[in-house]
């Protein structure tokens, strides 16, 4: 019996890593994204994908998706809700178009897929696992739209674990912290990478890799009996608070 994985935003970043990690792993996944060209380019490099152009916030094209991955690959065992946009702008400067470009990505699409995937995971008890963000755990500035759409994929998440518990899917979220991606080295400017490195107890940011294992993982039936949780894999951003980085530093003296 081949596993099969449904992992949206799947052609970069993290749905990549996920993918490929999931490959690894000897299952088949149906990669989807709403970017076509660059969806085929990524999925013609792959072997044992089925890769699906679709646009997760819209409920008629979140319907055709679940078909062609029943269609093509016969069942599903999970469902990784990674696709999600990113803006960041002052709440005073964020528009109602902007806020709701971010909610129905980002939000819209996590419930939508999530309903229309229940029936085919119920059938393989499946798991779920929902990206959202450390920016979801702490508020931050630029982040009123993303990080109250990700806080709300957090209580999401707790919605469904308690009600499909008893079909047997397991739901669990993912929240990464900052994460090497070729998006986010293009836009962090050097003096946001440097405060990121003093804010973050292990000095770094995070890899795609690093969190496409714990998806991988929450997937698994090693995590048979975990539901309803969100893990930070973060090296240890939101554990650190708002202590001052500096204080954290061995030839400081503590006050």
């Amino acid at each position: 019996m081949t596993k099969v994985a449904l992992v949206t935003g799947g052609c970069r970043g993290i749905g990549l890593a996920t993918t490929e990690l999931f490959l690894e792993h000897g299952w088949r996944v149906v990669m989807v994204d709403r970017d076509g060209p660059e969806l085929r380019a990524a999925a013609g490099r792959l072997s044992g994908v089925l890769p699906v152009e679709a646009d997760v916030s819209i409920p008629d094209q979140v319907d055709r998706m679940i078909a062609e991955a029943k269609a093509g690959f016969g069942r599903i065992d999970a469902l990784v809700n990674n696709a999600g946009v990113a803006l960041f702008s002052r709440a005073g400067r964020t528009s109602f178009q902007d806020w709701r470009e971010v909610m129905e990505t980002n939000l819209d699409g996590v419930f939508l897929c999530t309903q229309a995937a229940t029936a085919a995971l119920a059938e393989t008890r499946g798991a779920i696992v929902n990206i959202a963000s450390i920016s979801g755990l702490r508020a931050s500035t630029l982040r009123v739209a993303y990080g109250t759409s990700k806080a709300a994929v957090i209580h999401m998440t707790k919605q469904f674990a308690v009600e499909l518990g008893e079909l047997g899917i397991r739901v669990n979220c993912v929240a990464p912290g900052p994460v090497r991606t070729k998006l986010a080295m293009a836009v962090h400017a050097p003096e946001i990478i440097a405060a990121y490195y003093d804010a973050i107890p292990l000095n770094r940011y995070g890899e795609a890799r690093e969190i496409a294992e714990a998806v991988h993982f929450l997937c698994s039936d090693k995590a048979s009996f975990v539901t309803g949780q969100t893990l930070a894999v973060d090296g240890g951003f939101d554990a650190a608070g708002v202590g001052l980085p500096a204080l954290r530093r061995e030839d400081q003296p503590a006050e």
